[in-house]
């Protein structure tokens, strides 16, 4: 796209969108496993000191990091491998490992590269990493 390669303004704030959109996704999946909202009967009485309730703790807290912008690139790389490791882990057993579309494992392979491409290229313009670089 001839556009936005020459608008690095423009791919910086679109970055920025796609980070915060992607938190806050994120984000719903760490308070259905640790708050019941919004609720998934599968996360019903959850133990936090379990496998998926220490994924729901990094996909909150991790999540609201990234919401923010701050350590935008050591985050998102953490959460890659967690989304890759939820992957392997909940999702592959399911079904055909090459088909994330019948073992229901979509999301986590998309978050994971979209937090993957994050920790390379960072967070864009709207957020607390991009104010401190300023000074």
């Amino acid at each position: 796209m001839a556009f936005a390669s020459n608008n690095p303004q423009l791919t910086s704030r679109a970055l920025s969108v796609l980070r915060i959109v992607s938190a806050y996704l994120l984000i719903q999946h760490g308070t259905a496993k640790l708050l019941g909202f919004p609720h998934v009967a599968y996360f019903d009485g959850l133990q936090v000191l379990s496998l998926i309730g220490f994924a729901g703790i990094l996909e909150l807290f991790g999540g609201a990091l990234l919401l923010l912008g701050l350590f935008t690139r050591p985050v998102a790389f953490m959460l890659s491998g967690l989304l890759a490791f939820a992957y392997f882990i909940g999702h592959a057993s399911k079904g055909f490992v090459l088909s994330p579309m019948l073992n229901g494992g979509e999301s986590a392979v998309l978050f994971c590269f979209v937090f993957l491409f994050m920790a390379a290229a960072g967070g864009g313009a709207w957020g607390i990493d991009a104010l401190r670089a300023k000074k």
